[in-house]
């Protein structure tokens, strides 16, 4: 495995340090994988905060609560560990594992234009949220856009009717008057 980190447009978020555990230089990671602990199965993770750029190796990692703690090589100091607090926990995309046909990362659906049932276009996907019940995408206005509202739209499969990557578009099922 290379120790040079990945070109930062093949970087993927997985998730986030956000502060210390303990005295022995353990992290709190809030992890945006599903199961929470998939963030572990990657050893090698490419830590971003601004401009900086550090590769790390994970020791050890556990769920605690609703976030984990992990211990990175090498880090035993609980002063130094807080300096860690903040940096976007990354891997390169082609480590992530292949999907089923019908399924997509999240970063795949970012940037595709919505267009609904009726053939207008709604805007363009910015985000998702995780709300609990079902996955949101955040519909920004773009060029060629209806109309310059945001708009919520579930990622259900009531609402979501085809997702083309290859012609960047997403068809869903969605009033414009929503």
């Amino acid at each position: 495995m290379s120790t040079t980190p990945a070109p930062a447009d093949e970087l993927i978020v997985l998730g986030k340090i956000f502060s210390v555990h303990g005295v022995r230089g353990e992290v709190k990671v809030y992890s945006f994988t599903d199961p929470l602990d998939n963030v572990l199965d990657y050893t090698r993770w490419t830590l971003k905060r601004d401009n900086e750029v550090k590769q790390v190796e994970v020791a050890s990692g556990r769920v605690h609560g609703k976030v984990l703690v992990v211990k990175l090589k090498g880090l035993v100091d609980r002063e130094v560990a807080r300096t860690y607090a903040g940096f976007d926990i990354c891997v390169p995309r082609s480590e992530l594992p292949d999907l089923d046909e019908d399924e997509f990362y999240w970063h795949q659906l970012e940037g595709l234009n919505v267009i609904n049932q009726d053939g207008q276009l709604l805007g363009r996907i910015d985000h998702l949220l995780e709300t609990g019940a079902n996955d949101v995408m955040v519909v920004k206005p773009c060029a060629g856009s209806l109309d310059e509202r945001e708009r919520l739209l579930p990622y259900t499969e009531q609402c979501v009717q085809a997702i083309d990557l290859e012609a960047g578009e997403m068809r869903v099922e969605w009033d414009a008057d929503f």
